[in-house]
């Protein structure tokens, strides 16, 4: 039985502190008033002070409110229930559908033991060639996609929950736009993605302190499916500014001395706790983490790229509607492209060094000097790759994306300018 307080001494925006024992870190409590039951979890202990977020905001309560300790922090059903559905930030169902209470575990615990993981060696086919091809995303590995606002990030990600060759997709939006949570929720809906979906949306509209546990919400679903039923599991989260602007937001109403640009000095740790659940387990499923990263300014020094770089294995850099191929990285890549098919290594390493003579030619081009007959040539296979492979309306299978390759490369050159092995020319140079 949790006891029950009537006095709080203290009420900060939508923070409140009660004076209370015997209570944990990130608990939840009920906080009754005059417009209703609050939820309000505990977001610092300060000897017998504890401060409590409250959800729904501190409108309507007074000092003499009551506010019972649940004796358990967030938790959210593991079930097979959950797919299709679609959650707000604290596990409420969106959709109208019923509430699930089956089988409740807690959220937010620890990484996985090291020793229970595998070193990742699978591909996930996604359709789009600038991943397939030229940065591989491999199961179990945890990657950014840095870009700013404006650019079709959300885009880009839908079209992934729509192909990728994984068992389950479980989206977390943070600080979404009604308009997106809509598209996210349509355009699955549309395309049959939706029934292996699971989908924690917290909007601009909502509590703030939801938005900090969308990303432990989706993990810990990912980790039921890849654990129990032994799924392989992709995480998409969006956008993770928003969630280190709730944490900052949070951490100056309760006064703590902030780091860079004002993010609490624990930045590092709050992004690398969430990044870490990404893991390939020896005898279950994988989970799989990409999440995009809005810069703001398109600055990638901004505390929250510059923490996000340190953790993950590369990153894909969205600019102008295309993944960026000069910084995009997947570290992990060469773990899959070598078995994928014998010309994959070649194809990827000589388009992108032809791609980045193309732009040397376009600044020369800019500046006024003479073509030469190479210069053309590197135009025309610039104009053609950039149609045919980085276009994010491209979805073709990966060894479809290979020959597509060949194909630009024949169209632009003789096969002995292209710079790759005669046996492998010979093998997949297409006949006229």
């Amino acid at each position: 039985m949790r006891k029950i307080y009537h006095r709080i001494i203290q009420i900060s925006g939508n923070v409140i502190t009660v004076e209370a024992a015997n209570v944990a870190n990130n608990e939840l409590a009920e906080v009754k008033s005059e417009r209703g039951t609050s939820l309000a979890q505990v977001i610092r202990l300060d000897k017998s002070r504890v401060y409590l977020q409250v959800f729904a905001g501190s409108r309507g309560i007074s000092t003499d409110s009551e506010v019972r300790f649940l004796g358990h922090p967030m938790r959210v059903s593991g079930s097979e229930a959950l797919l299709g559905r679609i959650f707000t930030g604290n596990g409420s169902p969106r959709d109208n559908g019923p509430a699930l209470d089956e089988n409740m575990m807690e959220i937010g615990g620890p990484s996985v033991n090291p020793a229970n993981r595998i070193i990742p060696n699978k591909m996930v086919h996604t359709g789009i060639p600038m991943i397939d091809i030229f940065n591989t995303l491999v199961e179990s590995q945890k990657l950014p996609i840095f870009s700013v606002a404006g650019e079709p990030y959300n885009q880009l990600l839908a079209r992934i929950a729509m192909q990728a060759e994984v068992d389950i997709i479980v989206l977390g939006g943070m600080g979404l736009k009604y308009d997106d949570y809509l598209f996210f929720k349509e355009t699955l809906d549309e395309h049959g993605a939706l029934p292996r979906t699971v989908m924690f949306i917290h909007t601009a509209s909502d509590p703030i302190v939801e938005c900090i546990q969308v990303p432990d919400m989706s993990l810990a679903v990912a980790e039921y499916f890849a654990t129990e039923l032994n799924k392989r599991v992709l995480v998409l989260l969006t956008d993770m500014t928003n969630f280190a602007d709730a944490l900052k937001e949070i951490s100056i109403t309760m006064e703590q001395i902030p780091s860079n640009r004002g993010y609490p000095g624990d930045l590092y740790s709050q992004l690398a706790v969430r990044y870490e659940k990404a893991v390939d387990f020896a005898k279950a499923g994988s989970i799989t983490v990409l999440a995009v990263t809005t810069m703001p300014g398109d600055d990638v020094t901004h505390p929250i790229p510059d923490n996000t770089g340190y953790i993950t294995e590369g990153q894909f850099y969205l600019r102008n509607g295309h993944i960026e191929p000069f910084g995009s990285l997947s570290r992990l890549k060469q773990n899959v492209n070598k078995d994928t098919r014998e010309d994959h290594r070649a194809l990827m390493d000589n388009m992108i060094r032809l791609y980045s003579e193309y732009r040397e030619v376009l600044e020369k081009q800019s500046m006024g000097f003479r073509m030469s007959e190479w210069d053309k040539k590197l135009l025309k296979y610039g104009g053609q790759f950039e149609k045919g492979m980085m276009d994010l309306s491209v979805n073709i299978p990966l060894f479809q994306a290979l020959d597509r390759g060949w194909s630009i490369l024949a169209d632009c050159f003789e096969p002995q300018e292209v710079g790759i092995k005669t046996d492998l020319v010979k093998k997949f140079w297409p006949s006229k």
